[in-house]
């Protein structure tokens, strides 16, 4: 596996390139750790002005065979460790995703002791990295750090300074204990609370968009119980559920003798949530002519049950919910326009796991007590605990599947696993690996209905969304994380590949 040196650029390094050669420490920590050592590629990152580092660059390129790479981390202070730790935390993110291959190696020596102190937090949580250091005493040595640091303890400098300016923008609005099951420390998350808790006030329409598995029915349930309606039914369908034949039946009701099978007259789900709220989720599978119907059922308040002459009214409060982007759906024709305006009053949309970093482990901890509890009696039981390796391989993790592939994934782990306490490689043993995109791609079979543009056309359009995803849909910085040299440069490969970027 090839090495990478990643390090900060430090004043030793910079007056390396004007020292005689006579003195010991006229290399540098870096160059001498480069002379010493076989890396693949050094990433190297400064905070000093640019002018003054490109020298010490096209020097150090001259004593060294290998590639170099560098970043400049615009720091008010070189001691602050929140401004540190997120210069660091994003260009190492760049790196990683670069050169996932590569084994990650640290050099502490050059930087301030709260650039090192940041080196060790990120290369034993995020980031598993090897370290190294440089002395004219003892020269190039691998550093063994004889600990480990759980990932939750990362630095949330940036968190609790949003999660305050969250707090202004609602006013200080106090938030319905109905939200107390919605367990989050993340600032976005909070801010959805406020808002949640805000329309929850309001008689209107909630659309709640999301990823399966990221908390939609509960953002729903904890509306509906900090609203008005809290005292009458809460009632949640399915919508991807219902055969197709059924929907009418199911929503509204039916008469007896309506169809083959209907003995007897039944309610439908509206119905059954008069005066309280219907939850549909993942509304966006319904077919259009069911659109229509429930349409207006919302306009009026007005619905016909199936094989039924008379109208029946009811006054219920909807909150949709999707995986779908709906706005997507309305260009493609399969949801009305019309019917998306009428449910996209409140619209909240929820954040997947992946984007909650200060959540994963809190969320942990939780799922991994109620299963503790639900086990708790029953034969061979043990209560289980995560031990620190496997909590950071939790946070390391992409969890494609939300809370719920979270909580399935330590149920498993909690089975299989030998004593009370769940370690890294049961972690890994209980996770349903995604067949990777490479893999699919270099696999496919050539024969006539090959073609390379197709494939080349994918990969770019896989990988330039998730850079502008990544970068806010900034061009430049996208660019930057794809390797490449300019915007300009992006754009071509956008237009060249068909790569369509949804409005933000």
């Amino acid at each position: 596996m090839d090495r990478i040196l990643v390090s900060w650029i430090g004043r030793k390094d910079l007056e390396a390139r004007t020292r005689s050669r006579e003195h010991a420490e006229a290399q540098g920590p870096v160059l001498s750790t480069l002379l010493a050592e076989r890396f693949g590629r050094a990433e190297l990152i400064y905070n000093y002005e640019t002018s003054e580092v490109e020298p010490y660059l096209d020097w150090l390129g001259e004593q060294c065979t290998i590639p170099l790479n560098s970043a400049h981390a615009q720091l008010t202070t070189p001691v602050h460790f929140g401004e540190i730790y997120q210069a660091v935390d994003a260009w190492l993110t760049q790196v990683t995703e670069r050169y996932p291959d590569h084994l990650l190696c640290i050099l502490l020596s050059p930087g301030t002791p709260a650039m090192q102190a940041v080196w060790i937090l990120l290369g034993k949580t995020k980031y598993p990295a090897v370290f190294f250091q440089s002395s004219i005493e003892q020269g190039v040595q691998q550093v063994d750090i004889p600990f480990d640091i759980s990932a939750e303890f990362l630095p949330q400098l940036t968190a609790r300074s949003n999660r305050q300016l969250g707090k202004l923008a609602v006013a200080e609005v106090p938030i319905a204990a109905a939200f107390d099951d919605i367990l989050t420390r993340d600032p976005v998350m909070e801010g959805l609370i406020a808002q949640a808790n805000i329309v929850a006030r309001r008689d209107v329409p909630v659309l709640i968009q999301g990823e399966t598995g990221t908390g939609k029915e509960l953002f729903a349930t904890a509306i509906h119980n900090a609203s008005n309606r809290r005292e009458k039914h809460f009632v949640a369908v399915n919508c991807g559920a219902i055969p197709r034949d059924l929907i009418d039946a199911s929503l509204f009701g039916h008469v007896k003798g309506a169809f083959t099978g209907a003995a007897a007259a039944k309610p439908g789900y509206f119905e059954a949530a008069d005066g309280g709220t219907l939850f549909l989720d993942e509304i966006g599978e319904l077919p259009l002519d069911a659109q229509v119907r429930l349409l207006r059922v919302l306009q009026s308040g007005d619905f016909y049950p199936v094989g039924g002459a008379t109208a029946k009214r009811v006054d219920v409060r909807v909150i949709a919910a999707t995986n779908r982007n709906l706005m997507d759906e309305v260009t493609a024709g399969r949801f009305r326009e019309d019917l998306f305006y009428r449910i996209a009053v409140g619209v909240l949309r929820l954040p997947p796991l992946r984007d909650r970093p200060t959540d994963i482990l809190l969320l942990a901890d939780f799922l991994l007590d109620r299963i503790n509890l639900d086990a708790a009696g029953q034969p061979g039981f043990s209560k289980k605990a995560l031990s620190v390796k496997a909590r950071n391989a939790i946070k390391q993790h992409h969890w494609p599947g939300n809370v719920r592939e979270l909580y399935s994934t330590l149920l498993r782990a909690s089975l299989w696993s030998f004593g009370e306490r769940i370690e890294a490689p049961d972690i890994d043993a209980a996770l349903f690996r995604e067949r990777g995109a490479s893999e699919g791609i270099l696999g496919r079979r050539l024969n006539e209905d090959f073609d390379i543009q197709s494939v080349l056309d994918e990969v770019v359009q896989h990988y330039a969304g998730r850079a502008l995803e990544q970068a806010n849909n900034n061009r430049t910085q996208a660019a930057k994380l794809l390797g490449l040299g300019s915007y300009q440069t992006l754009n071509n490969w956008m237009n060249k590949h068909q790569v369509k970027i949804e409005p933000g």
